[in-house]
């Protein structure tokens, strides 16, 4: 039966073979007839649509021939010929967006297609490249065998082996500190992290003379007994900081309990719920809100073992530390928290026995707070409890009559309340900088034997900095807080000689170790070297007279080394010293070194 042409038309040409296929040996499609029906059925009423007016809306001139056969040969790439008269009868809108649909995904095959060659394209010219640079490389291996599999096979293992060690590295370290410090390790030594925080020179000269008793502070502190840690927090001085390090970042054999939305956590004894830590995260502001030196050494026996009666109570050791900050800086960060409405109403300031009347402790201000109190103001009021509060809350108010201030005259007042300070803060068991975090954390290990998780870190951009004062207002801060910067100084003084003595004895006994274990090694070497100089001589008495009669003088030449060598340390030791008798020397390396120390400490005056 023959076709007709429209369906002919419809039909499109026959489909041809794929090049490389193998021919056709079976008859033509089998609905072929099916096909060729259905288009002469619909024949008429294609070329009847072809003939038609525009639709309402669409120009005269409007050619629809195109249109109608573009829809065609669309449905002829993707569904076959069957579906091409039904695309005509379809609603011009839904033709159009489905033309639009077949159109973006034509275009969307054509960029992934175009970009798998591209890609195949780079790897190819990539692998050419990687071929030449091997094979520059491997050019003496280029006669044996076929060079183009063998380096093929090579390059193909290492790149497996990168990508495994990529995996394998992101997997140990996903961070980027690893490799971080990977780079400085490749780029330069890493430097002294406890050298100069303050962008200071790491050796000072030292004001004050300090014995090697206020020098060595090693506390033995024994957590599983009764011993506790008591931690005196003073405004503005960091404080909150190092408190959350001493619950969070310490290492313990029973760690702080912390939760998430509490302030406070557990921190117990191995093996007793009694706590080993007084603080503000640990038991709260028990004695009050930032109590100070008088308050606590008063309140906290009583807290502690309050509930028990006095002949069970044991005998505890209370090693109090605090943290201390410039002056100026203190003054200026107190300022700005005032600022935003901090009172510090909750502090009880008990002394004696009694908190302070409103006579002894004016108010500076009048409402509720002193939010978006100018600097001047601040400065003006003369009860302002920041003025010289370090000194105040580290010293012994009961000294001076607490907040009565007609009881001596202001200048002995003060005297008494510095001095008072000192020797509190010289006595504490720790105390450490707001400046200078990695030589706090240092010597507070030091002291405790107790080591952080993770280092601390110095902070120098803080609220306080952020603040502009010119060079008169700077005087007059540090003229209102003069008892706090001369305890400062004294603090400072005292912190970093600290830091250099406990530095240098940590050096002589690291180098006594060392020369123990190298007078060992030679000892040792020695012993067995002339051990199996025996063994090779063994023979007869007769035979070692006849043939060596100076063995016995051999020995002793040997014997004298080995003694030689065990005394090259004493000696060693007596020319460190030499105006000192034999009976006068000490065998403690850590008096010796307090007396290089010292000895360096009057140089440098």
């Amino acid at each position: 039966m023959a076709v007709p042409a429209c369906a002919a038309r419809a039909l499109g040409p026959p489909l041809q073979p794929e090049r490389g296929a193998p021919a056709r040996t079976t008859c033509p499609r089998r609905h072929s007839r099916a096909q060729a029906e259905l288009a002469g059925s619909l024949s008429g009423s294609v070329a009847a649509a072809a003939r038609a007016d525009p639709p309402r809306g669409v120009s005269h001139r409007f050619n629809s021939q195109p249109l109608l056969d573009e829809p065609l040969k669309a449905s002829f790439s993707l569904a076959g010929a069957v579906r091409a008269p039904l695309f005509t009868l379809l609603p011009r809108g839904r033709r159009r967006r489905m033309h639009d649909f077949r159109r973006r995904w034509d275009l969307g095959s054509l960029c992934r297609a175009l970009l798998t060659r591209g890609l195949a394209a780079l790897g190819h010219s990539l692998k050419h490249v990687l071929s030449a640079i091997f094979s520059k490389i491997f050019g003496p291996l280029a006669s044996v065998g076929n060079m183009d599999e063998k380096s093929n096979k090579l390059l193909l293992a290492l790149v497996m082996f990168f990508l495994f060690a990529v995996i394998v590295l992101q997997y140990v370290c996903p961070g980027t500190e690893c490799q971080l410090l990977r780079l400085q390790a490749f780029s330069s030594p890493v430097p002294d992290p406890y050298r100069s925080e303050d962008e200071s020179s790491a050796r000072f000269v030292p004001r004050y003379n300090f014995s090697r008793g206020d020098l060595l502070r090693k506390v033995d502190f024994d957590i599983k007994g009764d011993d506790l840690i008591v931690f005196l927090h003073i405004q503005k001085t960091g404080g909150t900081t190092f408190g959350r390090h001493l619950v969070r970042n310490i290492q313990l054999e029973q760690p702080c309990e912390c939760r998430v939305g509490q302030k406070k956590c557990t921190c117990h004894r191995p093996g007793k719920r009694e706590t080993w830590l007084f603080s503000r995260f640990s038991t709260g502001w028990s004695c009050g809100l930032h109590a100070d030196w008088t308050e606590l050494t008063s309140c906290v026996p009583a807290v502690v073992d309050g509930k028990r009666d006095a002949r069970l109570r044991p005998s505890r050791n209370f090693h109090y530390i605090t943290i201390l900050r410039d002056p100026v800086s203190r003054y200026l960060s107190e300022w700005r928290h005032v600022q935003r409405g901090a009172t510090w109403k909750a502090s009880l300031h008990v002394c004696d026995g009694r908190p302070p009347t409103s006579e002894e402790l004016p108010s500076c201000y009048t409402g509720d707070d002193w939010s978006g109190c100018p600097l001047k103001e601040f400065m003006d009021c003369p009860y302002n409890l920041a003025n010289n509060r370090q000194v105040r809350m580290l010293s012994d108010l009961t000294l001076v009559g607490c907040y009565n201030l007609s009881v001596m005259p202001e200048k002995q007042r003060n005297k008494v309340l510095l001095e008072s300070a000192k020797s509190n803060l010289k006595h504490m068991a720790f105390f450490g900088l707001t400046e200078f975090q990695r030589k706090t954390q240092y010597l507070f290990e030091k002291t405790f034997n107790m080591n952080f998780i993770s280092p601390f870190t110095q902070y120098n951009t803080t609220r306080a900095s952020s603040v502009e004062i010119n060079g008169e207002i700077q005087k007059r801060i540090e003229g209102l807080n003069f008892l706090d910067m001369e305890l400062y100084n004294y603090a400072k003084d005292l912190f970093l000689q600290r830091y250099q003595f406990m530095r240098q004895k940590e050096h002589q006994e690291a180098r006594k170790k060392r020369q123990e274990q190298r007078k060992f090694l030679k000892g040792r070497f020695l012993q067995t070297h002339f051990q199996s100089q025996g063994q090779g001589q063994s023979q007869t008495p007769s035979q070692n007279q006849s043939q060596n009669p100076n063995l016995n003088a051999n020995h002793n030449v040997t014997h004298n080394l080995i003694q030689n060598l065990t005394q090259s340390s004493s000696q060693k030791e007596n020319r460190v010293n030499p105006k000192q008798s034999p009976g006068q020397q000490q065998s403690d390396s850590p008096t010796n070194g307090t007396h290089d120390y010292i000895g360096s400490v009057e140089k440098w005056r």
